[in-house]
């Protein structure tokens, strides 16, 4: 049986006989940390939150099942491989063996973690990933074109809760070992418990040998975007391909009534469709063999399998080879918008020794533009690129360092209007500089003057469903377009110079920008005012939106730091000890754990956990193979 073992931080190392068993481990292991969490995540998927929340939980279980989560997730389990059926199916007993009650949330619900069915990894997989084409933001595209024309481009930006991600790597004749470098962070919505679990992964099998360090989804088996398999690693962004269509069944010109929709569908009258639920697969496929990859050309070739989301992929070898291609299902469409097919050439290409590769949402060159149609903005590549251009004998310190960098994008852009006495302000986003509250505040007043004028009223009606209503305020739209709505001069007709001065005139003095800007995840109980989530810390954090160091606030609505990277890491194919990783929270998703918040510190300051590989320095802990039991 599996053996669990854990480092200083509590995060779990499974070292099994066979994949199965490191499956099983891997299952039992992430039970024993995120029992509430996986509770959670089943009734996602499964669109049964209202069954504890109330009505709270009802418009988005309505779109669980209007998306048909289960249905395409039980079609999909049902098409893969018998190897990577019995994988999935070994993880579910592991999970289903490690299931336990005694967490804060389930007990203030009086509920149970119920068993998972075997194809439950893919469904709630899927539910976490089916926003990630921007569902709500392309609906509020079509709000914007209808009440501005052509014009309402300018505020179809990433929108409220944007995928997005940094990703880089160098070759090895940039580096201190002679060997690539490669480093990232995801971006994603701040949540309690955190979305991915660091995991080590070893097989012992003689016959099929692996030993992976890297972060998992909760509740899915293997690692999936990020990790280091001691010979190759890999990190991905968000592509911000356009994979996902909606339609709207044609109506009666004289009968304005909802016609019903056959198939899936986001809401009333609109039809949903996607890779995943056009073809019933969610890249499962690919799991083990990334498990067993040595090389770039494994790994590239186990994304073959990949679905969606639609990724840029960073990927690097011991070999020195280093790599960029995106991966997943892109529909081929006619000029009726019709699917004929899909997207064949995932634009790869090589990095030679003494180059570098950046992505980071942006919109890259051909590659970007075959796949999609509106991207991040470009500030967080390009101050990537270059921070990391023209050096060499960079080490996984440099690395870290750039994870840290609080220089805001797109400054530039905002300076001419700036008040006379932040003209010279550096543009840093740092915690503790008065002069970034002083912007911020600044900011806030600008954005709420220009989102109040009247030519923006049409855009004011409730969201067609709560579901998407985040992406329906005016407010958040204009602060988070606020550069391309000032490079455009007087979008709209509005005149944003007036509005900078006044509230230039209305601001001044304020507190240092870590004093509101602190971390602030969402937990499922904020919206239920009978339950009180699990309280942490609002530690003071740097950077902001379009910042390296990705902390996303709302300005003009609130400066809590709600989005952004939600695990950083540094691959050193020289030596996996001399890189690191870090999450914002910790391995543990119970307040009661002592690994609960012990990577908070890490994470707001900026600075990455050991990875340890040593046996000998890891703590055997209790598991299946000891017939440990969670609680």
């Amino acid at each position: 049986m599996a053996r669990i073992y854990r480092d200083a931080y509590g995060i779990p190392h499974v070292r099994g006989s066979d994949v199965l068993d490191v499956a099983r481990g891997q299952g039992w292991a992430v039970a024993a940390d995120r029992a509430w969490q996986l509770e959670w995540l089943r009734r996602r998927a499964t669109g049964t939150t209202a069954e504890v929340l109330g009505a709270d939980g009802a418009p988005w279980d309505r779109f669980a099942r209007g998306v048909h989560l289960v249905d395409t997730a039980r079609r999909a389990f049902d098409a893969l491989s018998t190897g990577s059926q019995e994988f999935v199916a070994a993880y579910v007993d592991g999970v289903n063996a490690g299931l336990h009650d005694d967490v804060p949330e389930l007990e203030a619900l009086g509920a149970t973690a119920e068993r998972w069915p075997v194809w439950m990894p893919l469904a709630t997989f899927h539910a976490q990933q089916v926003l990630f084409a921007d569902i709500g933001a392309h609906l509020w595209g079509r709000r914007v074109a209808e009440v501005l024309g052509a014009d309402g481009v300018l505020l179809a930006r990433e929108g409220p809760r944007p995928s997005g991600s940094n990703a880089w790597a160098v070759g090895g004749a940039r580096t201190t070992s002679g060997m690539p470098l490669v480093g990232g962070d995801p971006h994603r919505t701040f949540e309690s418990p955190g979305v991915y679990h660091q995991v080590r992964l070893c097989s012992e099998d003689p016959g099929d040998r692996f030993d992976v360090v890297g972060f998992s989804f909760a509740g899915t088996p293997g690692v999936q975007h990020f990790a280091h398999a001691g010979d190759v690693a890999w990190a991905i962004t968000n592509a911000m391909a356009t994979y996902q269509d909606l339609d709207d069944v044609d109506e009666p010109a004289d009968e304005p009534v909802v016609v019903p929709v056959e198939g899936p569908s986001v809401l009333p009258g609109v039809g949903f469709r996607g890779p995943s639920t056009e073809l019933g697969d969610l890249g499962f496929e690919a799991l083990l063999p990334l498990l067993r990859a040595r090389t770039v050309d494994d790994v590239d070739a186990a994304l073959d399998h990949w679905v969606e989301p639609v990724n840029n992929v960073v990927v690097a070898d011991r070999g020195g080879a280093v790599r960029y291609r995106w991966a997943g299902r892109v529909p081929v469409r006619d000029e009726g918008g019709r699917w004929t097919g899909w997207r064949t050439d995932p634009h790869r290409l090589d990095v030679g020794a003494d180059g570098q590769v950046v992505t980071a949402n942006e919109r890259r060159g051909p590659e970007s533009a075959e796949i999609g149609e509106r991207f991040a903005p470009p500030y967080r590549a390009q101050r990537i690129a270059a921070l990391l251009q023209g050096r060499s004998g960079l080490g996984a310190a440099d690395f870290a360092a750039i994870h840290g960098d609080t220089l805001l994008g797109g400054i530039e852009v905002l300076r001419p209007l700036l008040p006379e006495r932040l003209r010279d302000w550096d543009g840093r986003m740092d915690a503790d500089s008065r002069r970034a509250g002083d912007f911020a505040a600044w900011r806030s007043a600008f954005v709420r003057l220009i989102a109040a004028e009247p030519v923006l009223d049409g855009l004011r009606a409730p969201a067609p469903d709560p579901v998407f209503a985040p992406y329906f305020d005016v407010t958040v739209a204009v602060g988070l377009a606020l550069t391309t709505l000032v490079a455009a001069g007087t979008p709209f007709g509005i005149d944003l110079a007036r509005h900078a001065e006044r509230a230039g005139r209305e601001t001044g003095t304020a507190p240092a920008w870590g004093s509101g800007h602190v971390f602030s995840p969402s937990h499922p109980f904020d919206p239920v005012a009978h339950l009180d989530a699990p309280a942490v810390p609002r530690v003071p954090l740097g950077g902001d939106q379009d910042c390296v160091r990705c902390v996303g606030s709302l300005p003009g609505i609130d400066d809590a730091g709600y989005r952004g990277a939600v695990a950083r890491y540094v691959w050193d194919l020289a030596d996996r000890t001399a890189g690191g990783w870090v999450v914002p929270m910790g391995a543990s998703g119970s307040p009661r754990s002592e690994h609960h918040l012990d990577q908070l510190a890490l994470w707001a300051e900026g600075t990455l956990a050991p990875i340890v590989t040593d046996w000998d320095l890891l703590e055997e802990a209790d598991g299946p193979g000891r017939g440990g039991s969670p609680s």
